[in-house]
């Protein structure tokens, strides 16, 4: 049988779409069959028929081989032999029905595909399904499309794919590949351009500089986390209920950067018993998708379904997971759908044309960040990124996915000048709004128990509405950058700012909120929370700082510290050395141990006094003063479950003596923490000092004390029931 010129020819182009239809074996109208095969660099090939000896085979093209037999063909096998005059035994790759089943195309091109990773990308096959490995790839405006990798010698002819129908995807199973073996898609464009592209579902990357995707081993990995997992729900919050969640104090990290040079299965250890003993409830980990640059922090994502390989493989990851929850810590990654990098290998025009990308510069690039977007219309581009929130939550057991940079989604003319109105004429992104909607949804439904937090910096509506965008929680920016230009300022100023520090609370119950101390307020010249106080005297600072953090844990909201400001890092945070643990050595560290015990003490009393658990409902707030601008002094009680706690903050540079607040019922009020205490470093003034509450009315309060407030310091009272 003679090959068909126009088949040679698309197939020497790397543009045929059907190469199943030609390679393989093939009955004819005569009633032989005919067996051809591609074996770039061989020698010489024969096939074995049945278990039968093999018979040479006739070399027809540039490295494709044919035999016509009258044999009935059930099982063939190639045994190619090599210019070096080695031989292999292979499997045809030709030879079987597609692995991406009618079902998976048609919920793929509606969007709704929920495990798209066992699916898509590079799949091992078992032993009894043939073994090797399946691969399948969105590409559809590609012309052609091979695998390249490590079994092929890296060669573009040797391996091409079938298109499935009108679907964009392609297929093919290679017999010979293997996990822990390195690939690539070669892509012939519509215009015949060949490109070689990072496969966007591999579940493992190459770590930077090099950029081939690599086959992922099915895991091993046991899980021992079956009692967290079933009580992580209480960190949730229901839609039909406004009960309390529990108290959230998340330790936000970046994995290279907290002790430098520790591998994920070191990280198991040493931050594990860390944040155990420090109190936090959750850490929050930094770019643990895979990201080639990494001063980019993770947010420059080229590989959404591989976890970072500097540090381990996924099952390592996964035993970092398993740790942290059998110690009663959630884990909470970031999560970044808004945008993604241009690098030419990766996800950016991946099959010659805008795939991932919205096709219009003016919706489909982010110029601040010189990053695409993602086209939030597109079924499969939804889909992608819809079953990759899932991926995570169901393959890795993640907790949560603080979703970043949303505002940058919401608005189509978040940062241009030149945009495109949506379909009503107005700047809101509807398929992003769509998108971000289904996420949530998706999510709490199919991962009981997980949240998800948006990073939103505008007053969007509704953004932890079950009825809105459905996302369990919202950042509080406005709290985070007014609170922090309030303690920045020189004390004697404060008062003519006293409504930075108290406006939070006139919107504090419109959205369900996390405060966060973040990553982003520690650099790029913004200094530290240390570095950030308005003094050049230590004792100052660490007074300053302490008096900051007892406010902040005070204020309604969900939690959430940068790491090293929990023991008040002096130094900006950069990503390419560890933390300065030295701060917290030798008699200069003595008021950053101060601070590391005041965050352990004010994570146990967060956890442990149920006053502080309602977050969320104006039940769980009354101010006594917010308007003592002139002693920069707050106080209000937080309450729940019939605890009343009473909280006074001096901002001021001054101690106040004889300082009377109203108190909702007389009697004795035990403190349970003050900042100027010697445990944290303090000068250990009124430490211990229980309040008396008379029968005087102050504040609009029935009874009150009189109380001394030490210069820069927090002092908290538990009324005794």
């Amino acid at each position: 049988m003679t090959l068909n010129p126009n088949d040679v020819q698309r197939l020497e182009q790397r543009r045929h779409h059907a190469p199943h239809d030609v390679l393989g074996a093939h009955e004819t109208d005569d009633g032989s069959t005919v067996i051809t095969t591609i074996q770039f660099g061989a020698r010489s090939v024969a096939v074995s028929i049945n278990g039968r000896a093999a018979e040479p085979m006739e070399q027809v093209g540039n490295g494709i081989f044919q035999l016509t037999t009258d044999t009935f063909v059930d099982q063939y096998t190639y045994t190619v032999t090599w210019d070096d005059g080695s031989t292999s035994t292979v499997a045809d790759p030709y030879r079987r029905l597609p692995t991406v089943g009618e079902v998976d195309l048609h919920l793929i091109g509606e969007g709704t595909h929920q495990r798209l990773w066992e699916v898509l990308g590079a799949r091992p096959l078992s032993k009894d399904d043939g073994g090797g490995v399946a691969f399948a790839v969105w590409a559809p405006h590609a012309a052609g499309v091979a695998v390249i990798g490590d079994f092929n010698g890296w060669n573009p002819h040797q391996h091409p794919m079938r298109a499935l129908g009108s679907s964009g995807i392609w297929e093919l199973w290679i017999p010979t590949a293997q996990p822990g073996q390195r690939y690539k898609y070669s892509i012939t464009t519509g215009d015949g351009v060949h490109l070689d592209k990072a496969d966007p579902m591999a579940q493992l990357a190459e770590p930077a500089p090099n950029t081939a995707s690599i086959i992922a081993a099915p895991t091993q990995f046991e899980w021992a986390d079956n009692a967290w997992m079933r009580t992580r729900s209480r960190f949730a919050p229901l839609a039909a209920s406004e009960e309390p969640t529990s108290p959230m104090s998340i330790y936000e990290l970046h994995l290279g950067s907290w002790r430098k040079g520790l591998s994920y299965r070191e990280l198991a250890e040493q931050l594990t018993e860390y944040v155990t003993e420090m109190g936090f409830t959750h850490v929050e980990l930094m770019g643990i998708s895979e990201h080639p640059f990494e001063p980019s922090w993770g947010y420059q994502v080229t590989s959404y379904y591989a976890p970072n390989n500097r540090f381990g493989s996924p099952d390592d990851l996964r035993f970092l997971i398993d740790s942290l929850h059998k110690a009663g810590v959630g884990v909470i990654m970031d999560w970044v759908p808004g945008h993604f990098p241009k690098d030419a290998w990766a996800l950016g025009r991946f099959d010659g044309e805008a795939c991932y990308e919205h096709p219009d510069p003016r919706r489909g690039e982010q110029p601040d960040w010189g990053t695409y977007v993602f086209d939030f219309g597109r079924n499969e581009v939804r889909n992608f990124l819809v079953a990759n929130a899932l991926y995570w939550c169901q393959e890795f057991h993640i907790d949560g996915l603080r979703v970043d940079a949303v505002a940058s989604m919401l608005y189509l003319d978040y940062s241009r000048d030149d945009w495109l109105p949506n379909i009503h004429g107005g700047r809101e992104n509807l398929e992003a709004v769509n998108f971000l909607q289904e996420m949530n949804r998706t999510v709490h439904a199919t991962c009981p128990g997980a949240v998800t937090i948006a990073e939103e910096s505008t007053s969007w509506p509704g953004v932890t509405d079950p009825n809105g965008l459905g996302f369990s929680y919202k950042w509080n920016m406005g709290w985070m950058h007014d609170s922090l230009e309030y303690i920045q300022r020189d004390p004697i100023h404060r008062g003519h700012h006293h409504n930075e520090i108290t406006f939070s609370m006139v919107y504090a119950y419109s959205e369900k909120y996390v405060l966060p101390i973040s990553h982003d307020e520690v650099v790029h010249g913004k200094g530290t929370l240390w570095s950030r106080m308005p003094t050049d005297s230590s004792w100052d600072r660490a007074a300053m700082v302490r008096t900051y953090l007892a406010y902040m844990w005070a204020h309604p909201g969900k939690k959430l510290l940068f790491q090293g400001q929990e023991f008040g890092q002096v130094q900006e945070w950069n990503e390419s050395k560890g933390l300065d643990w030295d701060n917290l050595e030798g008699w200069e560290g003595e008021y950053h141990r101060g601070l590391q015990s005041l965050t352990r003490t004010l994570n146990h009393l967060y956890t442990s006094l149920p006053a502080l658990a309602d977050d969320h409902t104006p039940d769980g707030f009354q101010w006594i003063a917010n308007d003592d601008a002139t002693n920069n002094v707050l106080s209000f009680i937080r309450r729940h479950q019939g605890q009343n706690l009473a909280c006074v903050i001096n901002f001021s540079g001054s101690t106040h003596e004889n300082y009377r607040i109203g108190l909702p019922q007389a009697g004795t009020w035990k403190e349970v923490l003050n900042t100027d205490s010697h445990t944290f470093e303090g000068a250990d003034r009124e430490t211990g000092v229980d309040l008396v509450a008379e029968q005087i009315s102050s504040h609009g309060f029935g009874a009150s004390a009189a109380l001394t407030i030490p210069a820069h310091s927090a002092r908290w009272f538990v009324a005794n029931s």
